[in-house]
């Protein structure tokens, strides 16, 4: 345990001397900020209009100008924001090793691989959790401010339930890169695996098949929130959850039992 946490704080101490908890968190709070001008253009008709088009785009993302379409919106843009996000962060905090040449560095020190890795793993859920709920809060100031309707207590606390589920979808569904970064020994294999992912979740969606690609679940689930929720089966989340399980034990795999040439 004490090997997991010293190893824990030399990669918070990373991620603190780097650019990238600030350039994250600046993209996560400005999602709030889009769906309140969305909130905005739908309210206000004569704003609507000398925006033209803007106001059709903002009825098809977010609807009407509610708390409960407000907070489905973040919801929708944390599924893909965080996938990104997330996905690029993963990438990050393990291929960074190869990028930066510290790999040989750390595979010497005197602590298990094991715990080097889990620490990664650690750092990486706090980070994603950290940025989901700031867009929660700032989404919350930022309805607040542009008066939406009041609603009961509970319908806040479901949006923020829904946006909870949606983000940790998103990062179990980006720990395979934490594999990829590791066994390709950089950025470029976890990014096309991203790239490719995503592109993918979108097409097998149109084909009707959606429920059964993992990639595809999290989109699927903010788009369904209520009763249609029951489209979504229980192996749409299972195979979420079994994907990042694989990814994670994966990586523990190879950092354990591959050859480490460097």
């Amino acid at each position: 345990m004490s090997n997991l946490a010293q190893a824990f704080w030399v990669e918070l101490l990373k991620a603190r001397r780097s650019r990238m908890p600030w350039v994250t968190a600046l993209v996560f709070a400005i999602l709030p900020l889009i769906g309140g001008f969305f909130m905005i253009v739908i309210r206000d008709p004569e704003l609507a209009r000398s925006l033209g088009m803007i106001s059709v785009k903002a009825q098809i993302v977010a609807g009407t100008a509610d708390w409960p379409a407000y907070l489905n919106f973040l919801a929708m843009a944390t599924t893909m924001g965080g996938f990104i996000l997330f996905g690029l962060i993963c990438t990050w905090v393990f291929g960074r090793e190869y990028a930066d040449h510290t790999i040989k560095d750390l595979l010497a020190l005197p602590t298990p691989r094991t715990a080097i890795v889990l620490a990664k793993f650690v750092l990486l859920m706090l980070w994603a959790a950290t940025l989901t709920a700031i867009t929660f809060l700032i989404g919350l100031g930022v309805g607040t401010a542009i008066a939406l309707p009041p609603v009961p207590a509970a319908t806040i606390w479901q949006g923020g339930l829904t946006i909870a589920v949606a983000a940790g979808m998103s990062l179990l569904l980006i720990l395979p890169l934490a594999l990829a970064a590791s066994a390709w020994h950089g950025y470029l294999a976890p990014v096309g695996f991203l790239i490719l992912a995503l592109a993918l979740s979108q097409i097998i969606i149109v084909t009707g098949y959606g429920e059964y690609f993992p990639w595809s679940v999290p989109a699927l689930y903010t788009s369904m929130v209520g009763p249609e929720l029951a489209h979504l089966e229980w192996f749409s989340f299972a195979s979420v959850i079994l994907t990042g399980v694989a990814g994670m034990l994966g990586t523990i795999a190879w950092w354990e039992l591959a050859d480490q040439v460097h």
